[in-house]
C-alpha cells in the first residue's frame, strides 16, 4: 500500500504541475514563436482569448480524467492480482457499471461541445466590422487590398531573404526583434488597434491556408471561394503567421505579418500606402518588373 500511495501522490503532482504549466500565460513574444515555447503563442484577440480559455479548460478535464483512469488501474493492479485475490470473480456483468461508463463519457463530452459550439459560433459570425481586409494567396506570396479605403488600392507581400532582412534591420526599417528570419516580409499589413476587421480571403492558384495564431485565425484560401472571418486586435504590435496548408516547393517561405498601430499612425500610414501603393494592379506591375 506503501508503493500505491507514492506511486498516487506523484501522479496527482504531475498532473497538477501539467494543469499549472497549460495555464501559464503563453511563453511567446509578441505575436511570434519563441524558443522551447510550450504553448500557445500570446492571444491578441478576442477569438484567441476564449481559445486558449477553452485549451487551458479542456487540458484540465483531461488531465483529471487521465488520473482517474491511472488510478483505477492501479488500484485494479493490486487489489485483484493473483496474490491478493486467488480466486478469481465470476461475474458477467453488472448493470449499474455498465450505465455509469456509457452515461459518464457522454456527459463529458457534453460537456466539452457547448463552449466548442460557442467558439465556433464566435469565429464564423462576422460583426459589423470598421475595415476589409481582402487576402489572397498565390504561390508563394499573399497579397493585400484595402478596398474600402480610398477606393483601394493593394499590394504583396514577400518573405525578406537573409540578405535582405540584414539590410531592413541595418537601415532601421525594422527592429531586429521585429524581423524574425522566414517570417520578416517586404510589405505588412497594417491594420488600427481595438478595431473589427473584416477578412475576406481566397486564392488565385491553389489552397492556401491564412493562420495567425495570435488572432485565433486559421482559415482556407480556396481558387474561386471567397471565405470570411474577422479580428479584434486588442494590442499594438506585429503578429506574425504562415500558410498552413502545403501549397507546393516554397509553402514553408509564405509568411504573414500584421501592424497592429494607433488609429493616427494608420491614417498617416494610409496616406503613404496610397501613394506607395496606387490600386492592385500596380503592385503586380511592380513586382513583375522586380523579378525579371
Amino acid at each position: 500500500m506503501r508503493f500505491l500511495s507514492r506511486t498516487l501522490a506523484t501522479a496527482t503532482a504531475a498532473a497538477i504541475a501539467a494543469v499549472a504549466l497549460a495555464t501559464v500565460p503563453a511563453l511567446a513574444g509578441t505575436g511570434m514563436p519563441t524558443p522551447w515555447q510550450m504553448n500557445l503563442q500570446g492571444a491578441a484577440t478576442p477569438v484567441s482569448d476564449y481559445i486558449h480559455w477553452f485549451h487551458d479548460w479542456l487540458n484540465i478535464i483531461i488531465f483529471a480524467v487521465t488520473l482517474f483512469v491511472l488510478a483505477l488501474l492501479i488500484y485494479v493492479i493490486f487489489r485483484f492480482n493473483e496474490k491478493a485475490n486467488p480466486v478469481p470473480s465470476k461475474t458477467t456483468h453488472n448493470a449499474l457499471l455498465e450505465v455509469c461508463w456509457t452515461v459518464v463519457p457522454v456527459l463529458i463530452l457534453v460537456v466539452i461541445a457547448i463552449p466548442s459550439f460557442r467558439l465556433l459560433k464566435l469565429q464564423l459570425e462576422v460583426p459589423k466590422s470598421d475595415l476589409t481586409l481582402k487576402v489572397t494567396g498565390n504561390q508563394w506570396r499573399w497579397s493585400y487590398s484595402y478596398p474600402q479605403e480610398a477606393g483601394g488600392f493593394g499590394f504583396d507581400s514577400i518573405m525578406l531573404n537573409e540578405q535582405q532582412r540584414a539590410e531592413a534591420i541595418a537601415s532601421h526599417k525594422i527592429a531586429a526583434a521585429e524581423a524574425p528570419r522566414l517570417l520578416a516580409v517586404d510589405n505588412e499589413a497594417v491594420v488600427p488597434v481595438g478595431k473589427i476587421v473584416r477578412v475576406q480571403v481566397t486564392s488565385s492558384d491553389v489552397i492556401h491556408k491564412f493562420t495567425v495564431p495570435s488572432f485565433g485565425i486559421k482559415i482556407d484560401a480556396i481558387p474561386g471561394r471567397l471565405n470570411e472571418t474577422w479580428f479584434q486586435a486588442e494590442r499594438e504590435g506585429i503578429y506574425y503567421g504562415q500558410c498552413s496548408f502545403i501549397c507546393g516547393q516554397d509553402h514553408a517561405f509564405m509568411p504573414i505579418a500584421i501592424r497592429v498601430v494607433s488609429p493616427e499612425r494608420y491614417a498617416a500610414w494610409l496616406n503613404e500606402a496610397k501613394q506607395k501603393f496606387a490600386s492592385a494592379e500596380d503592385a503586380g506591375n511592380k513586382l513583375a518588373a522586380a523579378t525579371r
